[in-house]
């Protein structure tokens, strides 16, 4: 039994400042694995603080009602 695709979702835009600022001229197969490690792990760590953050107010939020 085959399974179905699936659809690949579309990619969001980079815009091309940011494109540059990564890629200054000719690139090895080594920097570009580089170059997109530490984006990755830029976004990841951008992800997180913005999800502790949230968590954080959440919290803060629900302590406050229960202390009234």
């Amino acid at each position: 039994m085959r399974s179905k695709k699936k659809q690949m979702r579309q990619l969001p835009a980079i815009p091309q400042e940011l494109i540059d600022r990564f890629v200054t001229g000719p690139m090895s197969a080594e920097a570009v694995h580089a170059a997109s490690m530490a984006f990755k792990k830029a976004l990841i760590e951008r992800a997180l603080g913005a999800e502790m953050s949230h968590h954080l107010l959440s919290t803060r939020g629900s302590q406050a009602r229960a202390s009234r």
